[in-house]
């Protein structure tokens, strides 16, 4: 009898191979298919993205909209074939503009929202909350479209990543990680 053969361990060198009009996050080696977002999650990451642009405008920060390929994990030193992490998520923000190559972030942003759909619920609020915590992202955002609604979430004392607020669809939402920075959820949500 034959055992199984070893699961297929995919690297960012493979990952720049694939046709670009796939949408792959690659999790630990092993490659995500990401469907296309729907009409409302473009319209909602839109006006979140229109308000954190207009807000950094002029300042060291820089927001980034998918597909944008965040190597959470990867070192000055790593090459393409030892980097087994990258994922897109909805926005990014990225303080730190050494971090910032002509293929993405190298390493954690400062903040990482994710909207959810039905197809991403359990891989945002499980696989990527783990990931983002790990590297070390200094605050993650839930959205969801549905429930109009932001889970925000920051590092404890352990850096673990806890909810730290939840704002509805009338709130003014604080990103913590960018002193003054506030997002008006009614122009998010709107009916």
């Amino acid at each position: 009898m034959a055992l199984p053969a070893e699961p297929l361990q995919y690297t960012y060198e493979d990952y720049l191979n694939w046709e670009a009009d796939d949408r792959i996050e690659l999790i630990d080696g092993e490659p995500i298919m990401m469907s296309p977002p729907t009409r409302l999650h473009q319209e909602v990451s839109g006006s979140i993205f229109a308000q954190l642009h207009n807000f950094l405008e002029g300042k060291r920060c820089k927001v980034f909209h998918a597909p944008f390929g965040v190597r959470l994990f990867e070192q000055a030193t790593d090459t393409p074939e030892n980097v087994n992490t990258i994922v897109e998520p909805d926005i990014s923000v990225v303080c730190d503009l050494e971090k910032l190559d002509q293929m993405g972030c190298k390493g954690a942003p400062d903040m990482v929202i994710e909207i959810l759909s039905p197809s991403t619920q359990r891989h945002d609020r499980l696989v990527k909350l783990n990931l983002y915590q790990r590297a070390g992202v200094r605050e993650y955002w839930i959205v969801d479209p549905q429930g109009q609604s932001v889970e925000v979430y920051l590092p404890d004392s352990g850096g673990s990543l806890r909810v730290h607020e939840v704002y509805g669809r009338k709130d003014i939402a604080k990103v913590n990680s960018l002193n003054g920075c506030f997002i008006e959820l009614r122009k998010v949500f709107e009916a």
